[in-house]
């Protein structure tokens, strides 16, 4: 019943020239004829929870009955978070500086809140520091982020309040080696956790990396791949526009294989802080590496959805489905 009032709700909220436009694009990729396509999209809507962009994303006319039902969609996603999820308490995520100061110890860098901070504190926090990052505090995919210089620091204040950019935080110095896939943005990590209440586990991993930008959203320019459970990159990184890339276009490194150092610490430092908020407990957690360690950049309270599309998987055509399901009553 769940099910059915979400896709029902869906119906009615649809974006319907999107979806036909969409329903085009893809009826073309699969040699299919428009109709044949939008009532295949219907379907896997009703069937498996698929929206017409799951449709597209996760590539639903390369797969069969069986294949289509071991992938994650979005309907199913939203009944995890509904479940799992305690409402009342999804500010500690949502808000950038009650995140902070929430998991602080996981952090391992200094921030402030010009919500409460003078001119002369704010002097304070920048006097050894060249540059500073500036967030408004309920922003996502990258926006509301950027990266200011702090030769004229009341000019800086003036203009951060102003733009509601009330946290500033000193900067992520990344591990040498990540940093080598693109040095303009820090490359961080996305780890899924699910805490059943006694112990941790991971869900997923994937690897976000920037492409020439200062971030490495995949919304704002970047892409992403996923890892293996030893921080292996294990197929290659996909941009919005589908590319398939096993080297990054403008440093020329290789993606492909590539392992993430400080995997281990990264873990750790995520099924630590999985336990902190025990009404949450799904959650998926943005991570940078440095040089000997790990630090959390922040927590998202309704986690995406990620998973190999089955043009990338090399026949295999599963979905992640499966593995949350073995800790996850759905």
């Amino acid at each position: 019943m769940r099910k059915l009032k979400y896709i029902l709700r869906a119906i009615i909220d649809i974006d319907y020239k999107n979806m036909f436009k969409v329903t085009k694009k893809v009826s073309k990729k699969a040699h299919k004829l428009f109709i044949t396509t939008l009532f295949d999209e219907i379907y896997c809507a009703f069937k498996y929870g698929a929206g017409y962009m799951d449709y597209q994303e996760f590539e639903f006319y390369l797969l069969n009955k069986d294949e289509r039902k071991t992938y994650l969609t979005r309907v199913k996603n939203a009944s995890i978070i509904k479940k799992y999820n305690n409402k009342e308490y999804m500010h500690y995520l949502s808000n950038k500086i009650e995140f902070n100061n929430k998991f602080k110890k996981y952090l391992k860098r200094n921030y402030i809140d010009l919500n409460k901070a003078t001119l002369d504190e704010f002097k304070e926090f920048c006097k050894d520091k060249e540059y500073v990052i500036a967030k408004e505090l309920d922003n996502c995919g990258g926006k509301g982020i950027t990266k200011e210089s702090t030769k004229n620091i009341k000019e800086l204040y003036n203009k951060l309040k102003e733009n509601k950019q009330y946290l500033v935080e000193e900067l992520i110095i990344q591990n040498k080696k990540i940093s080598k896939l693109n040095p303009s943005s820090v490359n961080t990590l996305r780890i899924f956790t699910f805490f059943d209440g006694k112990e941790v586990h991971i869900l997923n991993s994937i690897l976000k990396i920037g492409n020439s930008g200062f971030v490495d959203n995949f919304s704002s320019g970047g892409m992403y791949t996923f890892l293996n459970d030893k921080g292996k990159v294990i197929c290659p990184a996909i941009d919005v526009n589908d590319n398939k890339i096993s080297i990054h276009p403008v440093t020329k490194e290789k993606i492909l294989d590539f392992e993430v150092p400080n995997f281990d610490k990264a873990i750790e430092l995520v099924k630590n802080a999985s336990k902190e908020i025990k009404e949450i407990q799904y959650i998926g957690w943005d991570v940078a590496i440095l040089e000997k360690d790990a630090c959390i950049v922040e927590g998202n309270e309704f986690p995406g959805v990620f998973q190999i599309k089955p043009s990338f998987d090399n026949g295999k055509h599963e979905g992640i489905l499966p593995r949350y399901q073995k800790y996850i009553k759905m």
